[in-house]
């Protein structure tokens, strides 16, 4: 299992790069968002990858961060996506995006993502939506609300816990914290949170 790759940037492309690890020259694939942050050819960079294995392939997919990987292999669990359309998803949006987009719904959304139709967005949905609501993306670094915070990460967990014991889904406790850290982005009171929350829901 290769969980990363660090050493010099060889080349890149918006599909793929090469990194230089000690002489060994490693193709990975990757998302164009990853692309998109990547250093010149010739400067250090490390991807955080993900090694498939199947019986006619051995290929290894490369991320910027932590959470578009842990999407990516989130989506590979589904039954009839792929690694195209799973990097196709991080090209089309953010991972919180996509998680969030999944969670409340919006399969309109996700028709963005390249060759994702109507049917196809509505399945995916279905399938995400409960394991992607468990996936912690904050938690990895990518929140813009401030949410590698250790401290807000257990306050939120303890705030979502306590929302659903009151009865709300888990989308929809998901969907008012989104919102109540939107508007107070440095809120890590758990009983504030959930105070608040419930005035959204």
């Amino acid at each position: 299992m290769i969980t990363y790759v660090s050493g010099k940037l060889v080349e890149k492309k918006p599909t793929g790069a090469v990194v230089d690890v000690h002489g060994l020259g490693y193709h990975v694939m990757i998302p164009t968002s990853t692309y998109e942050v990547l250093p010149a050819p010739g400067e250090a960079v490390k991807l955080h990858t993900h090694h498939y294995v199947r019986e006619d392939a051995v290929q290894l997919y490369g991320f910027a961060t932590k959470a578009e990987r842990a999407v990516f292999e989130v989506m590979l669990g589904v039954s009839g996506v792929g690694p195209k359309l799973a990097l196709a998803a991080l090209s089309a949006m953010s991972p919180v995006e996509l998680r969030d987009r999944v969670v409340e719904g919006d399969a309109s959304m996700l028709t963005r993502i390249p060759g994702v139709g109507r049917k196809t967005a509505e399945r995916l949905v279905v399938e995400l939506r409960d394991r992607l609501a468990r996936l912690d993306l904050e938690g990895v670094g990518v929140s813009p609300l401030g949410g590698d915070s250790e401290v807000l990460a257990a306050a939120r967990a303890d705030a979502l816990a306590a929302l659903e014991t009151l009865g709300l889904s888990r989308a929809a406790a998901e969907k008012a914290l989104r919102k109540v850290l939107r508007q107070h982005p440095g809120l890590q009171s758990p009983d504030e949170l959930v105070r608040l929350a419930l005035r959204e829901s």
